[in-house]
């Protein structure tokens, strides 16, 4: 397998509401939701750097599509990391993240690894770390 991953896909449990956040209140671009004329259809995605895509599907959907039973909600069984330039663009993020709804899980803060994160959940409880490294040159 190449390690070519082009495609995350979050299951939501309002995909208006989860749309709200990321397009409004986030600002990631999204021509909002597609495929509503199909039964279990409805999603929305989202253009992120690299060719990657953030799609948002409803939880029922998402577990119909793969065949499995639907699961109950998790928020330590993944977390997305958004990595950024520097301290001052993590606490910018997790205030954008805060207005926009997120609930603040941990504040920002120096971590044991010489960076700088905190974290935020969405409406849906996904988990979300913000973080400066300062090992890391992060393209402008």
């Amino acid at each position: 397998m190449r390690p070519r991953i082009t495609l995350l896909t979050l299951g939501v449990d309002d995909l208006e509401r989860s749309l709200a956040f990321y397009r409004d209140g986030l600002g990631l671009a999204s021509e909002g939701i597609i495929g509503a004329e199909f039964e279990h259809g409805a999603v929305a995605f989202f253009e992120l750097e690299g060719g990657l895509r953030l799609a948002l599907f409803p939880r029922e959907s998402l577990a119909l599509d793969a065949g499995l039973p639907q699961q109950p909600a998790s928020a330590t069984e993944l977390t997305i990391g958004h990595n950024v330039a520097s301290r001052a663009e993590v606490d910018a993020v997790m205030a954008q993240a805060s207005m926009a709804g997120a609930a603040i899980v941990k504040s920002a803060q120096d971590t044991f690894w010489g960076g700088y994160a905190g974290y935020f959940q969405d409406p849906d409880g996904h988990l979300w770390e913000v973080a400066w490294n300062p090992r890391w040159e992060m393209p402008e």
